[in-house]
This record gives structure tokens, C-alpha cells and sequence, in this order.
């Protein structure tokens, strides 16, 4: 019965001789039968739910349905009812029932932030790790290196100056000096090495892409791996990547391996060890191998699955290396071919040095000691502490130094009047015409109609002001491979579309966390920037977060939270009493939790009962009825359908390619390269309009929030900035008010990331931040996107080109590919 339409939920008669299922006749699920031995089909009833053949198939596409034992009826589900059908007359007679039931619904787990504490503690410092002698560490924050005297001296410049931003150092083995690289939009970057003096010297010649540094025991030679750029970087000098040693002395620079990556030394100076990966099917192995200053004399040590990172001691004796985000420790051995090893290897000795995870593995004191760091906090570890042969114990506990790195929110010192516009507060259903808006600083003092202040003056008379825009499910690129560009084109798309808050429930936690910080000292310009950091994630892979006990899962929520995370995503955690234990974990721990929605109701629906704080992309059923109605508005769990990815049918993104030439978009225009812009936007394909599922998901959304339940605005990262007002303009398309819309895209998500007390309507004391539009959005909410200005912190920008107007002019770098 294959064929156009699918065919799904077989089920024979109790005489074998037909055959009923389901088939979509272009959009309607339909009943069909099939003779079995002539092979007739019949349609029988057109009237079913949607099935759910464009989604995930794991729990079923369309409910069971049975025959009567005689055979003459088939008993099915459509439209929230139970019907019978006789399939000779087709005549359908539904059969009523009622269910009472009592539901144990857990609260939900929810969490009150303050997203613009005028001081904060640094929590990601990357590359944090120990001189040789132990006695001092490096690491980088806001853009630059810091060093930092042990246990408790104050984080200080390496160098001076601004020009560049500063990343991967390590130090030599003497501990004298450190070697690093340099990142510049324009100029692209750098290999340099400086003494603790803060004296630099470049080594490089030639600008580009540089990354992973490391310096010989004699001092003579210096490895690091050139990549490529392309997307939030420059793509020139991207030909020639691999790893490349640099002779100090004569300066010659020579390629060793193009396959290879994270090359450093050991106690041979002129031998290199690197990493490679083999993939067989969807297991990829990593492998360390070396060579020598030549790129000759290869050779084979070690493999494991899913490690992600290798340290041999520089007395060759010891290979410390990271799978799955914990550190382990076993001997080296040279054996001329590659030694399997992993968390479970029993082939050599092996110890867990890490509690929760661990990264920058670093060795200090002639090899006996291993040092490691997750956040501020850097460990130090005995060998012999550990190894039982050595005369250690397993549950030795590691030396533990917290780096305190005090920084500096940017909140700007002035005072301005926005004077003549409609206000749409958000203070419930407030609209104040022709209102003034005092801010000083970065707060809002002052609103109403006559405000008496000798504050500049910003004449927005005709315009709309309305908050700024929370997104809690955003995912942007904040890095190319842990390089963070000065000025981030695609950050500053989403800012001038009136993003004012962003959440990113899936990034890359170092440089997202990097990014935030550098986001509130105001060294970069771009949304506030939240996020839960990698996911946890559940299948097999690198990322791979094993949750089979609560203890497990109190260990990954507390290494989230040492990095910055108020919030973690349980990402396909197969069985359910895992995501138990996440749930309880981020209790003991005050964590929010969101999970991946999968496009599995079932899930969906256990999810809320557990508590989780959010489901996060769209239930895949074409319609909802009083159960899951009942349930939902009764929980405290909200919803971020994210339609414009919305499950089963045609994403919601689809639909703005097909109806609206996206690529002449006047603002979208000024921020997205061409080339990444066009090729989706231009060449698009074209669909019916009832074929667009995602009308039928808002449908849903505009349901479940007149019921009581909170929904927030998500674009998923599609469509830089511009896919938040797509996101708004589809919740209208399921019939949502313009102020319902405008609710779900501000205050509701603010109060979802337990920020309302700060953002997310326009009140006094609240942040200023604050969107100025050319038209007015309740009067239709495809003005939304009409914007002229938008405020972040009290720092007014001229959206078309991203220009701060107020407090000072200050105009934004070019992007790389404006030439």
C-alpha cells in the first residue's frame, strides 16, 4: 500500500482479508481499506486527525485503531472522540466517554536572575592553567590575557595593548614566558610570545587564522595549527591550514600535518604530538600521534572513543587525557602502535582525577603533579595521591584554587528624555500616548506624559516604543573555534532587529559564556547573552552527559553552574527517571531546566508533569483538546514553540522564503553576508499555503496561552534577527491579539528566564532597554520589523547601522565583507 500520501497504522481485519491504514490525500489524513487479494483501495473517512507522518516516528504517527470482532466496524480516534464506522455503509456513530483522573504535576523548576549586577565575578576563564612551578596561572577574559599569582594575588594585563584580542596561551616550560595568539577583524591574527614582563614579539609573518599553541622544553621552537575562517571571521588566509613549527632562530616556518590538530610538546623538543580522529559509522575515535620538526618519523600512541582532548607529561611518563568531560590519568607507553584507553580501559592503570569535569590539562612540578581547571577554579592533583601503587587512594581529593577576577558592568553615565511616542509598556495592557520615557544610565526613572527634567532631549514624536525583544531560545555563533570577533555581524543583526536578550539553550559553553561576560563589560557590542551551555546531552558523542543516578546529574548541573549557567538543557536523556534526576539535580542546585521538545507528545507531556520549566519547540500534533489543555494550563511549565522550526509539516521559516523576498529585506541586508543570505532566500521553494503546519501549531500556541499558559517568543537563530518578528507574525497567524504577540516576545520571556523584575516591560527601575519603531505594531504586527532605533543599556543605536547615537557617537567597525 506504499504510495503518494504514505500509508501508516496498518491494521487487518480479524479475517485477514482487508487491510484498514492511513493516508494523507493531500492535507487530510484519511481511512483507507485495501482489498487484500484484489488490492482495491477505499477511502472510508476523511475526517481524521493529522497524522503525524512528518515528524519523528518513534511513538507511532497516527493512534491505534481496532476492528470489532466481527469485523463489520473499525473503533478510531479523531478530533479528541472516540468514533465507530461500519465500512459498508460508512456510516459513523461516535462513542461518547468521559475520564475523571488525579495527576501528581511536580512545580516547575524556576530560578530569579539579575541580569545587569553592576560588579560580577569572571566565571569563564579560559585557558586557565598553573605555571610549571604551580605558582602562578594564566588565562583569558574580556578579550586578554591575564596572569594571576597563586592562591589569592589579582589578576593582571599580560600586555597592554587593545588593538587585538588575545587567546590560547601557554606557558613555556621554564615558566619565563608565554606563548599566545592574537585576533584582529581586519588585520586577522598572530603567533607572538611574550615574557611575564608583558614584552611581546611576533612570530608570525603572515596574518591568519591561528590557534593552539605550544612552546618546546629548549625554547627553540614553537607549534601551532592555522585553520580557516569564512562565516564570523574573514575567509582570507585560509589556504594553508594544518599544523605548522616555527624555528625562533631562523625563522622558518615549515607545515607538518595538514590532517592533524591541538599539536604541543613533551620532553623531546623536536618531536610533536598532535590529535587525528577515525570515524566508523557514527563512532569517532581520536588518536594521538607525533612527529618530528619535519613532519616525518611519525608515530602511533594512543586511541580512545570520544576523547576529546590528550596531555602527555613532559617526563613522557604519564598521558592525561578528557572524555566526556572527565579527566583521567594512565601511564605512557611507547609500544610503536596505538594503545586503547578510555574511562573503562583495563589494559593499564587508570584513575579519575576530576569530580564534575575538567579542562586545560596542564602538568607541573617535574611531571608528578597534574592541574586542570573548570570556571574560576583551577585543581591541582598528586600522582602519587591517586595510583595505589604509588601509595595513593582513589577518593583523594584535588587541590582546589579559586581565581577571583572582579569585573565591571558597562552601564553608561548620562541622562536622556524620549519624548512624544506611543508607549507600549507591557505593564499589563498600558498603552500611554504621546509618553516620555526618562533614563538615566542604564534604568528607566521616569515615565508618563509630563515629565519635567533637564535631560537631553530625543524627539521620537510619530514613533512606537515598545521593550525590547526577549528571545529564550536563540542560537547564534559567538566564536570561530574559540576566536570571538571584535564585532560580531550576526550579534549586531539580531540588536537591530530590537533582540535586547537572548537565551541559547544549545552552545559551545566556553565561548558562549566568554562572550556574555565580554557582552556586560561592554567590550563587545551585541545582545544580553544567556545560555545553558552545551546540552545534556543524552546519546553517544563527545558532549555525551551520562545521567544514571541523581548524584550524576547534581555533577553536570554544578559544572554548568561553575561556568555561569543558570539554566541547562536535557537533550534526548533517553528514559524518563533521567530526566528525574536533572530535575531534582537543578532543584539542589537552583537551576532552570529546558528540554528538547523531539516532536514527541508523549515526552511533552511527561515533561510537564515532571516540572521542567519549559518545553522548547512545538508539539507535533495538528490540534489539542481538553486533556492536554487541562493538564498544561495547571502546571507552571511554559512553552517556546519555536515555529519557526515548527514539527509536523513545513517549518514556519519556509513560509517568509516563499511569500516575502526575504533577500531585498532593507535592515537585513545591511548585517548578513550575500553569500549566506541568498543562496536560501532567492532559490526557495514555493508550497500551498494550507501545506504551512505551522498555522496549525500557532493555532495551538494562541489555545494553550488563553488558557493560562505562558508562551514565549524562540527563532531558534534562523534568520538573524529578523526570524523574531517572523516568530511574531506566525503567533498571529494562529490568532493571537498584536498584544498578546507583542506580551509573548517581552515580559512573558522575562519572566521565564526569572528576569522580570529587570527587563521585559517599560517600568520605572527597570533596564532600559527598548526598541523605537517607524509604525505601530498594534495596529498591525507586520510593523514590527519598521524599526529606526534601538536602546540596550541605555546605549542608543541607529538600527540600520548599528551606530551608537547616545551617550557618545561612536561608529561600529566594519564587517569583513562590506569591501
Amino acid at each position: 500500500v506504499s504510495g503518494a500520501g504514505g500509508a501508516v497504522r496498518p491494521t487487518p481485519s480479524p479475517d485477514g482479508k482487508t487491510l484498514a491504514f492511513v493516508r494523507r490525500v493531500r492535507n487530510q489524513s484519511t481511512l483507507f481499506l485495501q482489498d487484500r487479494e484484489s488490492g482495491q483501495l477505499t477511502p472510508i473517512y476523511d475526517n481524521l486527525e493529522r497524522d503525524m507522518q512528518e515528524t519523528w516516528a518513534i511513538h507511532g504517527v497516527y493512534p491505534s485503531f481496532a476492528w470489532t470482532n466481527e469485523g463489520k466496524d473499525i473503533v478510531f480516534y479523531a478530533k479528541g472522540k472516540i468514533h465507530k464506522i461500519n465500512i459498508k455503509s460508512k456510516d459513523v456513530a461516535e462513542i461518547p466517554f468521559q475520564i475523571d483522573d488525579t495527576r501528581k504535576i511536580s512545580k516547575a523548576v524556576t530560578v530569579k536572575i539579575n541580569p545587569a549586577p553592576k560588579e560580577f565575578n569572571a566565571k569563564m576563564l579560559r585557558w586557565l592553567q598553573k605555571s610549571p612551578n604551580g605558582k602562578m596561572a594564566v588565562f583569558v577574559s574580556l578579550g586578554y590575557i591575564y596572569t594571576v599569582k597563586l592562591p589569592d594575588g589579582t589578576p593582571k594585563r599580560l600586555t597592554k595593548q587593545t588593538q587585538n584580542f588575545e587567546q590560547y596561551p601557554k606557558f613555556s616550560a621554564d615558566g619565563k614566558s608565554i606563548v599566545y595568539t592574537t585576533w584582529n577583524d581586519k588585520d586577522l591574527g598572530t603567533v607572538r610570545i611574550a615574557s611575564l614582563s608583558g614584552k611581546s614579539k611576533q612570530i608570525t609573518s603572515k596574518p591568519g587564522h591561528y590557534v593552539n599553541t605550544s612552546i618546546s622544553s629548549d625554547n627553540k621552537t614553537v607549534v601551532f595549527e592555522a585553520i580557516g575562517g569564512g562565516y564570523l571571521t574573514s575567509p582570507l588566509y585560509s589556504q594553508k591550514t594544518g599544523i605548522f613549527v616555527f624555528d625562533r632562530k631562523s625563522g622558518k616556518r615549515t607545515l607538518i600535518t595538514k590532517k592533524g590538530s591541538e599539536p604541543f610538546f613533551a620532553q623531546d623538543s623536536n618531536r610533536v604530538f598532535f590529535t587525528t580522529s577515525d570515524k566508523k559509522g557514527e563512532v569517532i575515535t581520536t588518536q594521538l600521534e607525533s612527529t618530528d620538526l619535519t613532519g616525518n618519523k611519525s608515530e602511533k600512541h594512543y586511541s580512545g572513543k570520544w576523547i576529546s582532548n590528550y596531555s602527555v607529561s613532559p617526563d613522557n611518563q604519564w598521558l592525561a587525557f578528557i572524555q566526556n568531560f572527565q579527566v583521567y590519568v594512565t601511564p605512557f607507553i611507547h609500544s610503536g602502535k596505538f594503545i586503547s584507553t578510555g574511562s573503562k580501559a583495563s589494559n593499564l592503570p587508570l584513575q579519575k582525577f576530576s569530580k564534575n569535569a575538567g579542562n586545560y590539562l596542564t602538568w607541573v612540578n617535574n611531571s608528578s603533579e597534574l592541574s586542570w581547571a573548570l570556571g574560576p577554579n583551577v585543581y591541582q592533583q598528586k600522582l602519587s595521591d591517586k595510583f595505589e601503587y604509588l601509595g595513593g587512594k582513589k577518593d583523594n581529593k584535588p587541590q582546589k584554587t579559586e581565581v577571583v577576577f572582579n569585573i565591571k558592568a558597562d552601564i553608561p553615565s548620562s541622562s536622556v528624555l524620549l519624548k512624544g511616542a506611543t508607549i507600549i509598556t507591557m505593564n499589563g495592557d498600558e498603552v500611554i500616548e504621546n509618553g516620555m520615557i526618562l533614563v538615566k544610565d542604564n534604568r528607566i526613572v521616569e515615565i508618563g506624559t509630563d515629565i519635567k527634567s533637564d535631560a537631553k532631549i530625543i524627539d521620537v514624536s510619530g514613533k512606537t516604543i515598545m521593550p525590547g525583544i526577549v528571545d529564550v531560545h536563540w542560537h547564534g555563533p559567538y566564536a570561530n573555534n574559540q576566536i570571538i570577533p571584535q564585532t560580531n555581524w550576526h550579534a549586531l543583526a539580531n540588536l537591530a532587529f530590537g533582540v535586547t536578550t537572548e537565551h541559547n539553550p544549545s552552545a559551545d559553553t566556553a565561548a558562549v559564556f566568554a562572550a556574555s561576560e565580554m557582552q556586560q563589560a561592554g567590550v563587545v557590542v551585541a545582545p544580553r547573552t544567556f545560555s545553558t551551555g552545551t546540552i545534556l546531552y543524552g546519546a553517544t558523542q563527545f558532549i555525551s552527559a551520562p545521567v544514571n543516578s541523581l548524584d550524576d546529574a547534581v555533577g553536570h548541573l554544578q559544572r554548568m553552574k561553575d561556568v555561569g549557567a543558570f539554566s541547562v538543557k536535557s537533550y534526548n536523556q533517553p528514559r524518563r527517571e533521567q530526566r528525574q534526576q536533572i530535575i531534582e539535580a537543578a532543584r539542589q542546585t537552583n537551576l532552570m531546566v529546558v528540554p528538547e521538545g523531539g516532536s514527541l507528545l508523549q515526552h511533552n507531556l511527561n515533561m510537564i508533569v515532571d516540572g521542567h520549566t519549559g518545553i522548547e519547540h512545538s508539539i507535533p500534533v495538528g490540534a489539542i483538546y481538553d486533556d492536554v489543555l487541562q493538564l498544561w494550563s495547571q502546571s507552571e511549565t511554559a512553552y517556546t514553540p519555536t515555529l519557526i522550526v515548527g514539527y509536523g509539516g513545513i517549518w514556519g521559516e519556509k513560509y517568509w522564503y516563499d511569500t516575502t523576498d526575504v533577500w531585498k529585506h532593507p535592515l537585513l541586508t545591511k548585517y548578513v553576508p550575500s553569500f549566506i543570505l541568498e543562496p536560501t532566500s532567492i532559490r526557495r521553494t514555493k508550497a500551498p499555503i494550507e501545506d504551512y503546519n505551522h498555522i496549525r501549531n500557532a493555532e495551538v500556541v494562541a489555545k494553550l496561552q488563553n488558557a493560562g499558559v505562558k508562551v514565549m517568543l524562540g527563532a531558534h537563530g534562523q534568520r538573524e534577527g529578523l526570524g523574531a518578528h517572523w516568530e511574531m507574525w506566525m503567533f498571529a497567524q494562529g490568532g493571537m491579539s498584536p498584544l498578546n504577540v507583542i506580551r509573548a516576545a517581552t515580559i512573558d520571556g522575562a519572566k521565564y528566564l526569572g528576569m522580570d523584575k529587570d527587563l521585559g516591560s517599560l517600568e520605572v527601575g527597570k533596564l532600559a532597554d527598548l526598541i523605537i519603531m517607524n509604525e505601530n505594531p498594534l495596529e498591525d504586527i507586520r510593523h514590527s520589523d519598521k524599526i529606526d532605533q534601538v536602546m540596550l543599556n541605555g546605549r542608543l543605536y541607529q538600527a540600520d547601522t548599528m551606530n551608537q547615537v547616545y551617550p557618545a557617537k561612536v561608529n561600529r567597525e566594519k564587517f569583513y565583507f562590506e569591501d
